[in-house]
This record gives C-alpha cells, sequence and structure tokens, in this order.
C-alpha cells in the first residue's frame, strides 16, 4: 500500500441486523482527498448469498445505522461537509431519509425504544455564549473559564466542563405522513414548541455536571439506563455507576450493587426479558484511580439493583461493548484475546460460547429475532468486512477491500513468538516486503501500554512494506489481551521488562528470518510507543534511526499538561519525583544519540505537543541529528482518523526520514 491509496481503506461498522433475518445494514466509511474528509454511506447486505450488497443511502457521511425493534424504520447518522452530526430515520422498505434532531454539538449516540416509537440519544450542551451558541461571539471572544476541577478536557473534544454530554429522547414522527411545512408569518409566533422547521423537539432528561453515556431503554420503556459520575468527588476519581431516570422525566437515581466496588462502569444494557441489568466494569481498587490494565468484566444484577454477579473472569477475559442482547437473558461481547477480538455469547446464567475466535478482529454482531446473527470483522486481508454466523463458522457477504487488494500487495503478517530474557513468552508478527532481502527492518511499538497489536490489517505496516521495510511488531508485557497480570507487570516499572520484551522479540526475528537484515534497524512507536522508542534509544545505540511519535516523554510536564494528567503518570510510574525521572526519557535523553524525527500535534491534548518540542528541543541542543514535524488542527488520534491530507503527508515525511537513513530500492532519497 502507498500513502496516496488512503482512499482504498473501507472502515465498516457493526452491523444492524433486521429483525426478521434477511440482512444487515453496515456504513462503509472512507478517506478522501477531495474532501480532505471521511466519506461514506450505508449498505444493506442481504443474508441470502444469491443477492448482492449496496448502497442505500447517499449522504455526505452516513453511519450508525440501527432498525427499529419492529423493522419498519432504519435510524441513523448524518454528518455534512461542515457539519455536526444529526439522528435521521427512513422505512425500511426504502424512500427519503427525515430529519429528527437540530441539536448545536451533534449526536454522539442513539438507542431504540422497545415501542419502535422514541429514541434516547447522546449530546453534548453547550454553555450559553460558548461554542457559537450566540452569533458573533467567536471562540476567542468567549468569556475566560475559571477552572477548579481535574476533569475539564478531553482530547478531541477540548473542554468538557463546559458541554457536559447528556441523555435525550425524541418522539419518531409518522413517517408516511405528509411532510411538515415551515410556519410562516403570524402561524411562526403560534406554533406550539414541539416542532422547529418540521424537526421534533427533543427533550432532555439529564442535567449533571458530568458527562452521561450508554443510555438504554427498560424492557417496558419506561426507564432509561445511562452511566455517569454523579457521586459525591466524582472529579477526584475514575468511579463511574450505572443510573436511571424516568423516559417522560425526573430525577436520576443510582442503580447499586449491594456488593459495591470502586469501579469504572462502561457500557449498561437491560436484558430484553426486563429481569437483569448487564454491564461491563473495570475495578479502579480503593483509591478509584488505580486503571492500569484492568481488564474489562462483564457484570449482571437483578434490574432494580442487589447482588452483582461477575460473568466473566477478571485475569484471563478483557471485554468491551456494545452489548448486543442475543436471547431473552443474554448478551453479545468483544473479548480482546492473543493479538485478536473475539465475540462471545454470555448469559446471565450459564456457560459462555465462543462464538467467533481465530486470528481475526470481530468489529460488531448483532442477533436477529430468529437467531441469525451478522458480524462485522477485519483480518489480515480485509479492512471491514460482512458474514454471517452459521453452525460456528463465517460466510462471508461482502468485499468491500476489495479495491486495496486488487490496486495494492497485501502483505500477510507471519505470527511469531519469542522468549524474553526471564523467559516470558511475548507474541508478535513480522511483516515481510517483496524480494529475498536482506530488508532493513522497522521495530514497532504499539501505544496504551494496554492495548494490543493483531494480525489484522495494518495500514502503517502495509505501507512500509511497501516501500521495502520488514515490519517487526509484538505486544510486550504491559500490552492487553494476554492477562491482566501481563498488563499490569508495568505498574511503576515503565522502561523495564517493556524494553527487555521488545528488544527480545527483534532480536529473535532477526536470527530466525534471513530476509532481515540486523545491521540496518529502525525503531518508530507513538504515544507509550513514542516513550519506549525514546526511552530505548536512550539505552540501546545499535538503531540506525528513529521516529518519536506523539509520545509521552516527561511525566513531570504531563500531569500539569495532559487531559489524563492528573491521574496517568502517577498511577503508570508512581507519583514521586524520584519514581518519575527513573522512569522519564526526558531524563535520560542526554544519552540519546540516533537521528531521531520527532512528530506532533498542534491540538494533542493526551500527549501535548510540549511533550515533543522539548525532546526535539534537547536533541537539538546536543548535537543530535532531529527534526520535529507539527501538524496542525489535528489531535492524538492523527494516524488514525486525522484529515486525509494530513495522514498522507505523515506517512511521506516518514518514509522520507526512513530514504535518508534506512534506503531501499522502492525508497531511495531524492536527488
Amino acid at each position: 500500500m502507498k500513502p496516496e491509496q488512503l482512499p482504498l481503506l473501507n472502515s465498516v461498522s457493526a452491523p444492524a441486523i433486521h429483525p426478521d433475518g434477511t440482512k444487515a445494514v453496515v456504513s462503509v466509511i472512507r478517506p478522501d482527498f477531495d474532501a480532505d474528509s471521511y466519506v461514506g454511506q450505508l449498505w444493506s447486505v442481504p443474508l441470502d448469498i444469491t443477492k448482492h450488497p449496496r448502497r442505500i443511502t447517499r449522504g455526505f457521511r452516513d453511519s450508525s445505522p440501527s432498525f427499529s425493534p419492529d423493522g419498519l424504520v432504519l435510524a441513523f447518522l448524518r454528518s455534512d461537509p461542515d457539519g455536526k452530526p444529526q439522528l435521521f430515520v427512513v422505512e425500511a422498505a426504502g424512500g427519503e431519509p427525515q430529519r429528527i434532531t437540530d441539536q448545536h454539538s451533534g449526536i454522539s449516540g442513539f438507542i431504540w425504544a422497545p415501542d419502535s416509537h422514541r429514541i434516547a440519544f447522546l449530546a453534548r450542551v453547550a454553555e450559553q455564549g460558548r461554542y457559537g451558541t450566540v452569533d458573533g461571539v467567536t471562540a476567542g471572544g468567549e468569556d475566560a473559564r475559571l477552572i477548579t476541577n481535574n476533569q475539564y478536557r478531553m482530547n478531541g473534544v477540548g473542554y468538557t466542563g463546559d458541554q457536559p454530554q447528556q441523555v435525550f429522547v425524541v418522539e419518531v414522527p409518522e413517517l408516511g405522513g405528509e411532510p411538515a411545512v415551515a410556519p410562516r408569518g403570524r402561524a411562526a409566533h403560534e406554533q406550539p414548541a414541539r416542532e422547529v422547521n418540521g424537526i421534533p423537539a427533543a427533550k432532555q432528561l439529564t442535567f449533571g455536571d458530568a458527562d452521561h453515556d450508554s443510555p438504554c431503554f427498560s424492557a417496558d420503556g419506561s426507564q432509561i439506563y445511562f452511566v455517569a459520575g454523579l457521586h459525591q468527588g466524582h472529579d477526584d476519581d475514575l468511579v463511574t455507576s450505572v443510573y436511571r431516570v424516568a423516559a417522560s422525566g425526573g430525577e436520576p437515581t443510582a442503580v447499586e450493587p449491594s456488593n459495591k466496588i470502586r469501579q469504572t462502569v462502561t457500557d449498561v444494557r437491560t436484558s430484553t426479558d426486563g429481569q437483569w441489568l448487564f454491564y461491563i466494569a473495570q475495578d479502579m481498587g480503593q483509591t478509584g484511580r488505580d486503571f492500569v490494565a484492568r481488564n474489562g468484566v462483564l457484570h449482571v444484577m437483578p434490574i432494580g439493583g442487589g447482588e452483582s454477579v461477575p460473568l466473566t473472569d477478571v485475569e484471563y477475559l478483557d471485554v468491551a461493548g456494545p452489548l448486543e442482547p442475543s436471547g431473552p437473558a443474554s448478551v453479545l461481547v468483544l473479548n480482546t484475546a492473543l493479538g485478536s477480538v473475539e465475540l462471545l455469547d454470555v448469559p446471565a446464567e450459564g456457560e459462555i460460547t465462543p462464538l467467533v475466535h481465530g486470528a481475526r478482529v470481530v468489529i460488531g454482531a448483532s442477533v436477529a429475532a430468529n437467531g441469525e446473527i451478522a458480524v462485522s470483522y477485519s483480518d489480515a486481508a480485509t479492512m471491514g468486512d460482512v458474514a454471517s454466523l452459521e453452525r460456528n463458522e463465517l460466510r462471508l457477504l461482502t468485499d468491500f477491500s476489495a479495491g486495496l487488494r486488487n490496486n495494492s500487495r497485501v502483505s500477510e503478517p507471519v505470527d511469531f513468538g519469542a522468549s524474553s530474557e526471564d523467559g516470558h513468552r511475548v507474541h508478535g508478527w513480522v511483516v515481510l516486503p517483496d524480494g529475498p532481502g536482506p530488508h532493513p527492518v522497522l521495530l514497532n511499538i504499539h501505544g496504551g501500554p494496554f492495548a494490543q497489536y493483531t494480525g489484522a490489517y495494518f495500514d502503517e505496516a502495509q505501507v512500509y512494506a511497501a516501500a521495502g521495510y520488514a515490519v517487526v511488531m509484538c505486544n510486550p508485557r504491559g500490552s492487553s489481551g494476554y492477562g491482566q497480570s501481563h498488563g499490569r507487570a508495568l505498574k511503576e516499572r515503565m522502561g523495564t521488562v517493556d524494553m527487555q520484551d521488545v528488544l527480545a522479540f527483534l532480536d529473535s526475528a532477526l536470527a530466525a528470518f534471513d530476509a532481515l537484515d540486523q545491521d540496518r534497524v529502525g525503531i518508530m512507536g507513538g504515544s507509550y510507543g513514542g516513550y519506549l522508542t525514546a526511552w530505548t534509544i536512550a539505552h540501546d545505540h545499535r538503531f540506525t534511526a528513529a521516529i518519536v511519535e506523539r509520545g509521552f516523554l516527561d511525566p513531570v510536564s504531563f500531569t500539569g499538561s495532559s487531559d489524563i494528567g492528573w491521574f496517568f503518570g502517577g498511577e503508570y510510574t508512581g507519583g514521586t519525583a524520584e519514581q518519575m525521572a527513573a522512569q522519564s526519557p526526558m531524563a535520560v535523553a542526554g544519552s540519546v544519540t540516533t537521528p531521531t524525527l520527532v512528530i506532533h500535534s498542534e491540538n494533542d491534548l493526551r500527549c501535548p505537543v510540549e511533550q515533543g518540542q522539548r525532546y526535539y528541543s534537547q536533541l537539538k541542543s546536543q548535537g543530535v541529528e532531529t527534526a520535529l514535524l507539527v501538524f496542525p488542527g489535528e489531535d492524538h488520534e492523527l494516524s488514525r482518523s486525522g484529515t486525509p491530507h494530513h495522514r498522507k503527508q505523515r506517512f511521506e515525511h516518514i518514509l522520507h526520514w526512513w530514504a535518508q537513513h534506512l534506503p531501499t530500492p522502492s525508497n531511495t532519497p531524492e536527488v
């Protein structure tokens, strides 16, 4: 794959299966250079393999499809080029979509009521006078912000204290009726407030000062459950809980388990039989902030509260939502496992059933009333496709990555394992370019650190392989998917066993693959990967060159500048000055001699740009060959969801850096 082929990367959403099991609908979104944005529409995918998928909407960017429980209406989010996502509905049989929300900040998620006549949705509510709520008041002209709390910013969002995310409910209009006509003259003054320009008025149900998330209706539709941190002192910890509020409005009440622990709840869903409440949570320890490498655990408790029972093993399973009902008292969950993401069916009472496992990354799944299951997934050959699940086998229904495979060679990752210095097994992959070699090697390190590389299609590895580089990537201790103790091995020990593991994996790969040139090796990584890259080149000088991207480089300044700085560094490195210095790449930057490209984004609130600027300045002052590449308007997610132009430019700069230091026949320096 080449940087200019980014528009071939079709990302596929979780499927929405029709209640009758005949079809599923997904969104297919791709980068577009002309729009310098992400475009895409909804596709209908018949579960009958004799029929073909087809595009069914024509919006700029249509996403998040969901059928009403009665199967008559399809709801989805639509974004215009310069607009925020709004909620649209269309008859399931086809027709013209109708917009039913007009939220100033847009919609971030929604769910149907069991009666198919209402939808609960999430939207940020901006304080009056901010974020364009008053004409003529620009961002630079807003009133000053007086900040007294820890949790006031979020990467990709900005300030959050003056625009908390709230829960709303809206009535879905009769789609077969006559279109509303915008009132004029005296009628405009006499019209009730229930509609504005034909858009039904939504009712705001929550008003707390924290973000609200994961709404779902009770089985009878009278209550809405959601997740939030509304307890006293919620600004000083990471604890969130399940709450409920009447769908008609009122004060929220906490739904407490009798055996309550301090935990972060991420997803909640009621069982369709109305008896149970499923939720995913992570134990936050006694402080309420001990988040390091905590596996997500699926719990169940009676619908009104009571004893909470964990349904998945906290040590060996790391489950995540969204929670999808699979029966009267069971749900589907995703499980991070050994460089893959599995699909599990978990009942309130009984045994867990693995549905999809192996060398795949499940994106999402949904179940029809007749038991048909649609699954979206990626693997080594696809960015995302849809399949039906029959007798534990996936039956492929789409080929959204055909253009990618037809226009570029896909280098399939080779599964590989190695032993670390202390005997610990390290799992990963080697991606080889064309030709016999020996090829220069790029050691890639993932972010997180509680994340994982997988064997699924990875644009980074494919771009580097196409340029003639062998890519070596692994999941060292600290990564997710290999047990909670594997992830927590880095707590107050960053730069120890993790560096040991990646270097042992590299050495084993160099010894095992004749096509790898052990004398021409580069190292690179982003976020935590930027941390470990910077840390490693201060201790190991074998690397020809390095790239440190959006790195966590100084735990001291990170504490006051990052959106998560108030807790992240202290939990990972320990909170004392001595502990931070002992695990800080800035503290050992004076030992770096490796030529290093530093990449950062101006709007990065996760690892603020000062981290990269100060690291670059230090290398520059001591005579190390270095450069600082800064992207305006981008945040921490540049490499994954930045504008297509900047993503392409990022790849071009990276390849240029490697052409200077590790040239290949396919990637040579410009003359």
